[in-house]
């Protein structure tokens, strides 16, 4: 492998493998801005993953299949937002156990689908542009749902800090007492945002499954979406972060692979060191949680000197 062919295939799957990383990210970014933490990421998205892998394969529309994975996570998330905003239930209870729900509907309901195949998100290219050398094919050549993750990475920028939206639901979570005084309905903006952060999630999970790794096997997400509930953490409630979060982890996953698979590097074929090497990536993304937790409380620390 060249030089510029290991370049081109770091940067292709960062942007293809941090794509669903970013969507999950993006939509808990909307539910915690409101004041609503859902640990129960990974379950939407998969669960996600296996109905909308369902509906492209009933369907022959893959496009179907990824509006129906967004309803899929909406409707978990649902169960979630009546659970803590009306019921005033413990958000981390109901989070893990709509985790489990999720994960266990996925594997129960998603047996018959192993093996079986359906349409795949379309390819796209920009024309001469994406002819450039070794980064003209990884820019400008990409499964849909990159560019579709990159435009809903500025959007959710602009409703976050450009409109009344985005105001009301920091209000919401940060200071709801205050909120419900100027006329904001609380519990109807974070009812709002945790629906979003569910439609996210469903739209990340049915990404794996029709666009970043076609098909549908169980827990194909792989811890992705507690990786998507760090991304949280280290971005700050900012989508630009969170984006850059997400496609370094995707790179970092795919230079791993790379690196056993070059000749000269024969200490990375052996086969006990998959595991580890595998795990790499999850390391790096709790020390950078624990080297931003470390830099809020210095920051704390300094302001209140």
């Amino acid at each position: 492998m060249t030089a510029a062919q290991l370049i081109q295939g770091l940067i292709a799957a960062g942007l293809l493998a941090g794509t669903p990383l970013l969507l999950a990210a993006l939509g808990e970014i909307f539910a915690e801005r409101s004041g609503v933490l859902n640990l129960g990421v990974e379950g939407m998205m998969l669960f996600s993953a296996m109905s909308g892998f369902w509906a492209a394969n009933a369907t022959g529309s893959a496009w179907l299949g990824l509006f129906i994975g967004m309803l899929a996570g909406a409707g978990l998330s649902a169960i979630h937002a009546v659970g803590v905003i009306t019921c005033k239930g413990d958000q981390v209870v109901s989070g893990l156990a709509l985790g489990f729900f999720g994960a266990g509907l996925a594997s129960v309901l998603g047996t018959d689908l192993v093996g079986k195949s359906a349409p795949s998100l379309p390819e796209l290219s920009l024309p001469l542009l994406s002819e450039i050398p070794v980064l003209g094919p990884a820019l400008f050549s990409w499964n849909v749902i990159v560019p579709l993750g990159l435009i809903l990475s500025a959007l959710a920028w602009a409703f976050l800090e450009r409109t009344t939206f985005g105001l009301f639901s920091k209000a919401a979570g940060e200071a709801p007492e205050a909120a419900r005084v100027l006329g904001v309905s609380v519990s109807r903006q974070r009812y709002y945002c945790t629906l979003i952060g569910g439609a996210m999630a469903g739209l990340a999970g049915a990404s794996l499954s029709l666009g970043v790794t076609p098909g549908w096997v169980d827990n194909m997400t792989a811890g992705q979406g507690w990786i998507a509930i760090g991304l949280v953490v280290f971005s700050r409630f900012k989508p630009w972060r969170a984006a850059v979060g997400a496609f370094l982890f995707g790179a970092l996953r795919r230079v791993l692979l790379d690196l056993q698979g070059l000749p000269s590097l024969p200490f990375f074929k052996n086969p006990n060191l998959g595991a580890f090497l595998a795990m790499i990536p999850y390391l790096v993304t709790v020390a950078v949680l624990v080297a931003e937790g470390m830099s809020r409380k210095r920051q704390r620390a300094i302001g209140e000197m």
